[in-house]
């Protein structure tokens, strides 16, 4: 088997959601390294679709008066659409109501039915008919009184229904045992522990068929019941590599060597359930699962009730796609969240753009033919320079293969500088005027095509029209790849200077018309009724008014009572204080960082006075999870640490951290 073969996966997107960012980041993301990988020699498989089973799709179809099957066949070319729009490479788009599909989860369910992994029994529990998933206990919401999704916050319905279940109890310690022994199973470390975390928990058999559902694949043999439709949808990255079919040619080539991207709310059926499934199966795990952050907007989830969904077509449309491919990718680093801002992307693309790429192409272009008519001279290269080039390329080489999208970018901005300060360090200009430089002159203008030509090799991943459009204009028909590149072989080529890659966009302007849009938006959102209303902070504090000299007695203040519904809102979770740091510009704040056993979290809090930082290193607190993130001191805090306090005149004169009386689970949840 050639180990030159690269398969990468996103996720299938449910088709009847409206494509946005957080679609578009995933997908850009498999294409810049897909396209990264057939630079460096690769044979890639690079495959998307659409989930187009569930309760949605059928309620939906229904309110049409139309075909689920037809209503799926229309919309899912929004995704299709979109991928066009954003220059995707994909080589497969598979759809869950494809044949081949459908063929290999009935083999894969049939199968595991066989060997005694499936099997049938009843399940009651409360379900997210939006979500198409029953939800835990003890992951429940309180809302208004109600129990509600802990991810869509929409009211769960309680269910009985018979049901086939999956044995997943079963590969859990072999599950386990493989995490071990591959510590880039799951991508960024984070998740890694917090699917660790979730394993050594415990996992139950789970509920794999619906009975109450119509539009989905049928059970083989039991028709009444249909595949659950995330047990359906996992089944796609082998279903595309006609897993289960007489030819798995496609299958053996490209399985071995699988990635699958996805975002992190999706985890646990992406690194537990279908893990699980293909050590039922006997198939080799993938090599790696990459989760990465959401996107968010003025610090908050996106979502279609506030009205703050970002949409790709328009961002497109008003900046230009390889604007926005570069933003996505550069701004965050990958696995972490990112606040989406208009504003820093317009900064991006007069700084990093047209400032740094844009002005270095059109200088050296501009000398080119002034000086030497058009043609790149011959000489001998800058010795710096091309060593620059090797260290970059090893650079990108590198964190490209830890899917460090942000960090490879950095490299080549690293060059691009170098390259623009050489012109500032050589002074070709200077060098025109005096023909005894010509020479030198010659070795300036060569270093500089060939830097160009070097980093539109670099660049073509992430940004493959600004690529294409450099090319032309450094007089080059083909890109070459990574491992054939050679500094230096540019010498006689015609360039043909055109076009700004990156018009500078007029910062007046651009903010008068942002304001308009933002006071737009604003308009907009004030004629909204918005059913879904944040749930106040629940503040838990008892403050004791010493008494004077000789008073034993404490005066109370009580805050307003509350219902039991508002104070389980609160998310209180056991925690270990790992690291405890001073914040200079600040007398109260510590900066902590806290291990929550599933992730690590920064949270800053104003016990300054009341203890050291060793002191703190190592405490079990207790820590409110769901409070809304706060920048303090310019850091961004994530959470509060519980203590309680005895105050005279409204000043803290004793403090003690709530802390667990025995040495409970990390991440425990306090109620």
């Amino acid at each position: 088997m050639s180990d030159k073969n690269f398969y990468i996966t996103t996720p299938i997107y449910y088709v009847n959601d409206v494509p946005h960012i957080g679609h578009a980041y995933t997908t850009i993301a498999c294409d810049v390294v897909s396209r990264y990988k057939r630079l460096k020699g690769y044979d890639v498989h690079f495959l998307t679709g659409t989930d187009e089973h569930g309760q949605k799709i059928q309620q939906s179809a229904e309110k049409q008066s139309i075909t689920p099957q037809a209503l799926v066949d229309k919309i899912h070319l929004n995704f299709k659409e979109l991928w066009r729009v954003l220059n995707i490479s994909n080589d497969d788009f598979i759809r869950t109501t494809d044949e081949r599909h459908i063929k290999t989860v009935q083999a894969v369910f049939k199968k595991l039915m066989d060997q005694g992994d499936i099997y049938k029994g009843n399940y009651k529990g409360y379900y997210c008919v939006p979500c198409e998933t029953y939800v835990p206990e003890s992951s429940i919401i309180i809302k208004n009184g109600g129990k509600t999704c802990p991810d869509c916050g929409r009211p769960l319905t309680i269910m009985t229904e018979e049901s086939y279940f999956f044995k997943c109890s079963k590969y859990v310690d072999e599950l386990i045992k493989y995490y071990e022994n591959n510590l880039n199973g799951v991508m960024p470390r984070i998740r890694y522990n917090e699917i660790m975390s979730f394993l050594k928990s415990g996992v139950r058999d789970q509920s794999v068929s619906r009975t109450t559902l119509k539009w989905g694949i049928p059970v083989p043999g039991d028709e009444k019941h249909v595949v659950y439709v995330w047990f359906d949808a996992l089944i796609n990255y082998i279903s595309a590599l006609n897993y289960g079919s007489e030819n798995l040619d496609l299958f053996n080539k490209f399985w071995p060597s699988a990635y699958h991207m996805v975002g992190k709310d999706i985890i646990r059926f992406h690194c537990v359930t279908w893990p699980l499934m293909l050590l039922a199966l006997g198939i080799d795990l993938p090599k790696s699962i990459i989760a990465h952050g959401w996107w968010t907007f003025n610090g908050e989830k996106m979502s279609k009730s506030k009205g703050n969904v970002i949409d790709p077509f328009k961002m497109v449309e008003e900046y230009g796609l390889d604007p926005f491919r570069y933003f996505l990718m550069r701004e965050v680093p990958f696995g972490n969240d990112g606040d989406f801002s208009e504003p820093a992307l317009v900064g991006r693309i007069n700084s990093d753009l047209a400032n740094d790429l844009g002005n270095l192409l059109n200088r050296t272009l501009q000398m080119i033919e002034s000086y030497r008519g058009g043609v790149v001279p011959a000489g001998a290269v800058s010795g710096e320079l091309k060593d620059f080039a090797l260290k970059t390329l090893e650079a990108v080489d590198l964190n490209l293969n830890k899917f460090a999208f942000d960090e490879a970018l950095k490299n080549i901005w690293a060059f691009i500088s170098r390259a623009n300060k050489f012109i500032d360090e050589t002074e070709p200009w200077k060098l025109a005027k005096d023909i005894n430089q010509a020479e030198k002159l010659d070795c300036v203008l060569l270093s500089l095509y060939e830097s160009l030509r070097f980093i539109a090799l670099l660049i073509a991943p992430y940004v493959p029209d600004t690529s294409n459009k450099m090319l032309a204009q450094l007089g080059i028909k083909e890109l070459g790849n990574y491992d054939n590149f050679n500094f230096g072989d540019g010498a006689g080529v015609k360039v043909n200077k055109a076009e700004v890659l990156f018009p500078r966009i007029d910062l007046k302007e651009w903010q008068k018309n942002f304001e308009a849009k933002k006071e737009a938006m604003r308009k907009k959102m004030e004629n909204l009724n918005l059913e879904n209303k944040d749930i106040k902070d629940v503040e838990v504090k008892a403050e004791v008014k010493a008494a004077e000299a000789g008073e034993t007695e404490n005066i109370i203040e009580h805050e307003p009572e509350i219902e039991i519904d508002n104070f389980k809102a609160v998310e209180m979770r056991v925690a270990k204080i790992i690291k405890a740091e001073e914040i200079k510009k600040s007398k109260k704040l510590y900066k902590l960082e806290v291990d929550l056993g599933y992730e690590t979290r920064t949270v800053c809090s104003g016990i300054k006075a009341f203890f050291t930082t060793e002191e703190l290193v190592g405490k079990r607190v207790i820590l409110v999870c769901n409070l809304k993130p706060a920048k303090l001191c310019g850091i961004e805090s994530n959470g509060m640490i519980l203590a309680a306090s005895v105050k005279k005149d409204g000043v803290s004169e004793a403090l003690t951290l709530v802390v667990p009386e025995s040495d409970i689970p990390l991440g425990s949840r306090v109620s």
